[in-house]
């Protein structure tokens, strides 16, 4: 069933705090520019007096779009050396069925004759590994013309902050669009501040919302993203934008549901506080850990925070239920982001992800990123034996030592901790790295630092720094969050797809 922007009460809610940017315009507009749209487009004159990064867009999409006008459209669909897997040669039983196998399955009057726009990444692959691209490129009758990426690219090969430039796909023949800056020039040191960069640039709207002109032929966007269930997770926050400027350009918006990978029950972490702490890095007032799947989060999205509602069309999975961790549900695991290799990253970065407001590493540059943290300051065995004592549920704490190759202390031995999960059902990751954050402060008093409006963005509020800096039990603090997580679930449960 398509849930659309409409509210429908679909599952009961399960909520406890321990449960699971003219040069080519002679060559071009004399003979090969046909239509009165393309001999509109391409008047730059009244752009001319816009600023310089306007502008910048504008050339170069209307370059992209020329490229499609020419070449893109008429390519032959790709061919497969394969008939495409049958759905039960695709399928064993119970194993969860994602968005475009449904799509594709029963709702493919949607895209017939369609020219499609395609916000995607390497996580858009149907339960064979067939991605998204490839699905809709191979049928008939379908026009895929344009791909956007998120942060990390379309191919996933950019590093977290990354820029990432517009191009035409070299193996698809497709213009591919960056949402995550692309008129935003970076500044030639940024490798080598890679961390501060990143700090700025996440928390910021310049460059990520897509240009009118981006979408302008496009007669259907569709989402395929996996999303890893916490609010500081950018792909949202692009879903969120695409949306908008599909709502203003009149463009119908889908999005091809997938598994939160770590349950659709368990919630955590304060509200963020909106707006004043609304960013790239947490849009809405939802928890850290929201329970939620992408399509689920769209339509709150759009019934309560956009200006403009989407004319939104969720496609949901089939089998997936709210319970399910994604090693329970029979797909593969494609990895969402470079610094997201596996589910057991997955699991304590709602938590973990709290140190990129540290000057602790998050143990980027290392083989478990979000599962090491420490500094060349800790002593490895002094933290573990501590943590350990506190007695945390579901959760040991080993001493590790560790040299990141690159971000925050990239060539530097850090001492710190790894975190091992020994019972994911109980063990809560925001209030344990709370913990953890709050006891290497004590530890070292003189060497912990905030990057204060980073975390607070991160956060949602500065209420926690502050809590932290003054010495109080943070404990206190979580405990007041299980009101506000009360009240989320019942504004949640109208938009709930699954039980």
């Amino acid at each position: 069933m398509i849930k659309k922007g409409g509210l429908e009460e679909r599952s009961k809610d399960i909520f406890s705090r321990r449960s699971p940017e003219e040069k080519f315009r002679g060559e071009i507009t004399a003979g090969k520019v046909k239509s009165t749209f393309w001999a509109q487009f391409l008047d730059l004159r009244p752009h001319l007096e816009k600023p310089s990064g306007l502008r910048r867009i504008y050339f170069v999409i209307t370059f992209s779009l020329l490229l499609l006008s020419a070449s893109g459209c008429g390519r032959e669909k790709a061919s497969l050396n394969e008939p495409w897997p049958t759905s039960s040669e695709m399928m064993k039983s119970g194993v969860v069925k994602p968005g475009i196998e449904i799509l594709l399955e029963k709702h493919f009057d949607k895209l017939r004759a369609k020219k499609v726009g395609l916000i995607t990444n390497p996580t858009g692959v149907d339960s064979n590994l067939v991605s998204t691209i490839e699905r809709l490129r191979s049928l008939p009758g379908v026009k895929l013309v344009a791909l956007y990426g998120p942060e990390h690219g379309v191919r996933g090969n950019a590093q977290a902050g990354e820029y990432v430039p517009f191009y035409v796909d070299e193996k698809y023949g497709l213009p591919v669009f960056s949402l995550y800056g692309q008129s935003l020039k970076p500044p030639q040191d940024m490798l080598l501040r890679l961390d501060e960069f990143m700090r700025s640039f996440d928390t910021t709207e310049a460059g990520k919302i897509p240009e009118h002109a981006m979408v302008k032929e496009i007669e259907v966007m569709l989402f395929d993203l996996q999303d890893v269930g916490t609010r500081v997770y950018t792909y949202i926050a692009t879903m969120a934008y695409a949306m908008e400027a599909c709502a203003e350009a009149g463009i119908p918006f889908m999005v091809l549901d997938r598994p939160n990978p770590i349950n659709g029950v368990m919630m955590e972490g304060p509200i963020l506080k909106y707006p004043e702490f609304s960013s790239f890095v947490g849009l809405y007032p939802i928890p850290l850990r929201h329970g939620m799947t992408a399509g689920e989060l769209a339509l709150l999205f759009n019934e309560k925070y956009l200006k403009k509602k989407a004319r939104l069309t969720v496609i949901p999975m089939e089998n997936w239920k709210r319970q399910m961790w994604f090693d329970e549900t029979g797909l593969p695991w494609v990895i969402p982001s470079p610094n997201m290799p596996t589910l057991d990253t997955a699991t304590v970065y709602p938590g973990q992800v709290l140190f990129e407001g540290t000057n602790v590493s998050e143990g980027r540059g290392t083989t478990r990123p979000f599962e090491l943290c420490g500094a060349p300051w800790i002593d490895g065995y002094e933290l573990a034996k501590e943590m350990n004592r506190i007695g945390l549920p579901g959760v040991r704490f080993r001493e590790a030592w560790f040299t990141p190759t690159f971000s925050k202390y990239r060539g530097e031995l850090c001492g710190g901790v790894q975190i091992h999960v020994l019972d994911r059902n109980v063990y809560e990751p925001v209030r344990t790295s709370l913990i953890l954050i709050q006891t290497i402060k004590k530890m070292y008093p003189d060497k912990f630092k905030f990057h204060e409006t980073y975390f607070d963005k991160i956060m949602g509020t500065d209420e926690v720094r502050k809590w932290i800096e003054a010495g109080w039990n943070i404990e206190e603090l979580i405990t007041r969050w299980a009101e506000e997580l009360r009240a989320f679930a019942s504004e949640r449960k109208p938009f709930l797809l699954y039980k």
